[in-house]
């Protein structure tokens, strides 16, 4: 996983080149609606893409991760199949039924069903490299989704160039976001992390969740203003040593939800052991997003190494799939 996480920049370099080469097509007549569906590490792509695009995208982008798509899906819909393995049977489900409403696909993934279905059927799909576990390659599946919703006239054109900058920011700052990373590390271990920003940016606490449980094997929980105002911020309510608090910021929050959180910062203070704050760098809010992912999914993997446990296994959810096979 070390070499994985190491490797980000290079494989959003490798991803741009595949999205340039790609033959995703730039027609969008008749679309009213868009559709990404996925799971875990293939699905976490549209959670982050629908926050970059909600200034610019004219029609509304539901996040799908079930085996049904919403009832509203039909040939004016834009459904975007992304599985990493190709295998994922609740995404296998949720594209059969995009045939059947002639909905119009692209798809995602390194081979498995999912190809074999855009391919029998004739649907745009774009092939990225195989054989890693699907949380790692996020930069593949992200990169084309970023390209699929520029082309078809859902994103600026600029989102898909700012890729470039990204990547120099992050290989510009890898040294820095390692040694914060494993600071923070420290301070989470055996703890249990409170995640928490603001609403410009929540898809990237989510990711940070998933890596904490994938990556570091531990529990944890994320929420976001101003909404964690109206229902959690009750729970504060009593001292706990176990809990670390940590809240992603960027320069694109909001003034008022700031302020939200300045009252709340010593709430948090007097009832868990810590309050960790990690600012983004950069211009774009591409590069805050992906800087805050990677400081993350680095922070994931130095818990892993504090513990001497081994990132990459997923053996619970090998069993899951295994007994849900006997079904």
């Amino acid at each position: 996983m070390k070499e994985l996480i190491q490797n980000f920049n290079s494989q959003l370099k490798e991803a741009f080149i595949i999205a340039e080469k790609s033959t995703i097509s730039t027609t969008s007549v008749g679309i009213k609606n868009i559709v990404v569906t996925g799971l875990g590490g293939s699905g976490i792509g549209g959670t982050i893409v629908s926050e970059l695009i909600t200034d610019f995208c004219h029609v509304p982008i539901i996040i799908n991760k079930d085996y049904f798509l919403p009832a509203f899906v039909n040939e004016s819909t834009l459904l975007i199949v992304s599985s990493y393995s190709g295998n994922t049977e609740e995404t296998i489900s949720a594209m059969q039924q995009g045939l059947s409403k002639k909905a119009q696909i692209v798809c995602i993934t390194s081979g498995g069903k999912i190809s074999e279905l855009a391919k029998q059927h004739l649907t745009e799909f774009v092939e990225i490299p195989g054989g890693m576990p699907p949380r790692s390659c996020l930069g593949y599946s992200l990169v084309q989704l970023i390209n699929v919703l520029c082309r078809k006239g859902f994103a600026k054109q600029l989102l898909f160039q700012n890729i470039i900058e990204a990547v120099a920011l992050l290989e510009n700052k890898n040294s820095e976001i390692k040694t914060e990373a494993k600071k923070i590390a420290e301070k989470l271990n055996n703890k249990i992390a409170v995640i928490y920003s603001f609403g410009t940016c929540e898809s990237v606490t989510v990711r940070f969740r998933q890596q904490i449980n994938e990556n570091s094997k531990q529990l944890c929980w994320h929420h976001s203003f101003p909404e964690m105002n109206h229902n959690e911020l009750v729970g504060w309510t009593s001292k706990n040593d176990n809990l670390v608090v940590i809240s992603f910021h960027t320069s694109f929050d909001y003034d008022r939800t700031k302020k939200r959180y300045e009252v709340c910062k010593p709430i948090f203070q007097k009832h868990c052991s810590d309050v960790i704050e990690i600012n983004a760098q950069g211009n774009t809010k591409l590069e805050q997003f992906l800087y805050l992912i990677n400081i993350g999914d680095w922070i994931s993997y130095y818990i892993a190494d504090i513990k001497n446990i081994d990132p990459v296994e997923v053996k619970i959810i090998d069993y899951l799939k295994s007994e849900l096979s006997k079904f």
